[in-house]
């Protein structure tokens, strides 16, 4: 039988957490700019444009991200595509974050008074010169601290994929426990892994919280 030293195990992981980074900055990007075109279709004067964004953002929120991997990995299937475990992964991934982000930046777009648009309106404005020069750069300082929060379900969405296939920390969690024997000792690795990578975020959220209701009072 092999023997495996605790440094044997936590390399392996560290090794697999690559992986599981990789794919929340893919995620968390990817969601960013199909949820930076989806809020500007959320927003949009044309009541069947918005609406149909609302139904995305409804179906995507409304359903498990678990089952929307089963369906971007064995769906395509059906149809004869065949899907690697990292693009189904990825996919799923890209429209869930994006749907959520969309919501979040929406209601920061929302926050900012009414008189902005009507003020920039009479400047001779268009609406993406007003989105551009005059909101979005208010709604970026609100948005701010929920955003980095959502990267956090990100990273701790990243263990789904496993399910499916894709070798990231959670599955690399599964595989040496199963070679090892030592479930404790490897999941507890996993778990202080998904909490270093998971904590700085947070802590980052809530402080650009703090610093921004600061500014904002002062103001």
């Amino acid at each position: 039988m092999i023997e495996f030293t605790t440094w044997d195990i936590l390399r392996n992981l560290l090794l697999a957490a690559r992986w599981t980074v990789l794919l929340s900055l893919v995620s968390f990007i990817g969601g960013g700019l199909l949820g930076l075109a989806l809020l500007f279709a959320r927003i949009s004067p044309r009541r069947w444009l918005s609406k149909a964004i609302g139904y995305y953002i409804e179906l995507f929120q409304g359903t498990p991200l678990l089952m929307q991997m089963f369906l971007a990995f064995f769906g395509l299937g059906l149809f004869g595509v065949d899907v690697p475990a990292w693009l189904a992964a990825g996919m799923a991934l890209i429209l869930w974050s994006a749907a959520f982000l969309t919501e979040i930046w929406r209601g920061c777009v929302e926050s900012i008074a009414r008189g902005q648009w009507e003020a920039s309106a009479s400047l001779g404005m268009g609406r993406l010169q007003q989105m551009r020069y005059v909101i979005l750069p208010q709604a970026l300082k609100i948005a701010i601290p929920p955003t980095v929060g959502f990267s956090v379900q990100v990273v701790k969405g990243t263990a789904l994929t496993s399910i499916i296939g894709f070798v990231e920390l959670s599955k690399a969690g599964t595989v040496v426990t199963n070679a090892t024997f030592q479930p404790f000792t490897v999941y507890g690795f996993v778990a202080l892994i998904y909490f270093a990578l998971c904590w700085p975020l947070s802590k980052s959220s809530q402080i650009l919280e703090r610093k921004l209701n600061v500014a904002h009072r002062n103001h």
